[in-house]
């Protein structure tokens, strides 16, 4: 077993920590650091299956593997990643991933130059990419209660996701200006060279860790067995994780069939298409800066599942979808679920972060991903196998009232007692050992 150390802190560093969260320097590099990231995510989004039509020829199979090899590290190492990760500093774990990454990027230009790219290597780069992104969002998660404190924790992720829809809005448009500049191949360096600034930025926050202190053997499968059982005693967490693994289930076939529908059936471009998957990051972004106030409003624990009965119903707008202006529904659905899932996401994982002890933190956030992201590759089968048999549209249907009864979970749980989240007891953040540097 492993427990971590409470440091001593000197007089005034707690009151240092409850100013406000845009003042403190440590979350603003973390921040900078991330959202330099995930724009330049952006580009191997693009880049790696344009990499593999344009220059290795691949199939649509073969393009499609790439998606699933990038998925199996989360099935295969999701587990022990959260023990490995309660066993070490977090901080180091990221470092180390997002050095991983920029180096496999780093190798599809250079083995290009030389004339020696291969299909091979594109699966490789994805599966190895996959399990330093595994380590990296499970430490990334069990890293920022500590660092931001108690009180900051929704904020946090709030901005945090923001980050993410930001990016997910102009991202593709600068990477398809960038990929075009450079050739796919190359513009991998790109994305190499904003892990390398994550890196720098992670370098420079100043807040440390106290190590995690060994008590005793520690025994792998018996650490990943204790975070298996606090997700699936707590009730709350159970049905929390109930809930968002049967949503990515059916999310994840609308993701499978809509551009297919889009194009066969309402008939439109490539840029249309964008244009409407661009709407829906929008709503993301007004999620993410709607948390604050409707957290006041509704409550930090009602506002969990207020987020997805509200808005949940839109999706059944995407199978009305007709060309003209009957692609307003899907504009609308899409905008309206962007809005209500990032919410839902703010405050989900606020939650968790802040009801689990410290030295649990990552093999439960490990386990919550375990489970909620095993359901993706499933729902892009079930999507297909749905638009097979049933058409698109039909299979929309179905997706779209499967996505809505996951909120049931919700429904079922103690939450509908509750108005927020922190009248939950849990251990003291604190304990997380996050501590100011010595001046």
């Amino acid at each position: 077993m492993i427990a971590t150390a409470p440091p001593r802190r000197k007089r005034g560093a707690h009151r240092k920590r409850s100013t406000r969260l845009i003042a403190h320097q440590g979350f603003l590099r973390l921040w900078f650091g991330q959202t330099v990231s995930e724009f330049g995510s952006q580009i191997t989004v693009l880049a790696l299956p344009l990499a593999a039509v344009l220059v290795l020829h691949a199939s649509t199979f073969q393009v499609g593997l790439l998606t699933t090899t990038g998925y199996a590290a989360f099935l295969l190492v999701g587990l022990p990643a959260g023990a490995w990760v309660d066993r070490v500093r977090r901080k180091s774990v990221m470092i180390t991933a997002d050095i991983i990454r920029a180096l496999l990027l780093a190798s599809v230009p250079i083995a290009y130059s030389l004339g020696v790219l291969a299909l091979w290597q594109l699966y490789a780069i994805t599966f190895i990419q996959g399990i330093a992104t595994v380590f990296f969002d499970v430490a990334y998660m069990s890293y920022v209660p500590g660092l931001v404190g108690h009180e900051h924790v929704a904020e946090a992720n709030a901005k945090l996701q923001a980050t993410v829809s930001m990016a997910q809005v102009s991202g593709p448009s600068a990477a398809g200006f960038l990929i075009g500049l450079l050739s796919a191949p190359v513009a991998f360096v790109a994305n190499a060279g904003t892990f390398v600034v994550s890196v720098l930025s992670l370098f420079a926050i100043r807040e440390r860790e106290a190590p995690p202190v060994r008590t005793g053997d520690t025994n792998l499968q018996q650490e990943m067995a204790e975070g298996l059982r606090f997700v699936l005693r707590q009730p709350i967490l159970r049905m929390i994780a109930g809930c968002t693994s049967t949503s990515n289930l059916f999310s994840s076939a609308i993701t499978a069939v809509s551009v297919v529908f889009l194009v066969r059936q309402v008939h439109l471009d490539a840029s249309t298409i964008g244009l409407l998957t661009s709407l829906g990051a929008i709503g993301g972004i007004l999620g993410a800066f709607s948390c604050g106030l409707l957290r006041r409003w509704i409550g930090s624990a009602r506002i969990i599942w207020v987020s997805l009965v509200v808005t949940g119903p839109f999706a059944l707008l995407l199978p009305l979808t007709r060309p003209g202006l009957g692609l307003i529904y899907y504009a609308v659905g899409m905008f309206m679920f962007a809005f209500g899932a990032v919410v839902y996401n703010v405050y989900q994982a606020s939650f968790r972060q802040l009801l689990c002890p410290p030295r649990l933190l990552g093999r439960m956030n490990a386990t919550v991903r375990f489970i909620v992201w095993g359901t993706l590759p499933l729902g892009g089968l079930l999507g297909g196998a749905l638009g097979s048999w049933l058409g698109n549209r039909n299979a929309l249907w179905v997706a779209a009232i499967g996505m809505n009864l996951a909120t049931l979970w919700l429904l079922a749980s103690p939450l509908m007692r509750m108005r927020d989240t922190e009248a939950i007891p849990a251990e003291p953040v604190d304990e997380l050992a996050v501590a100011p540097a010595p001046a």
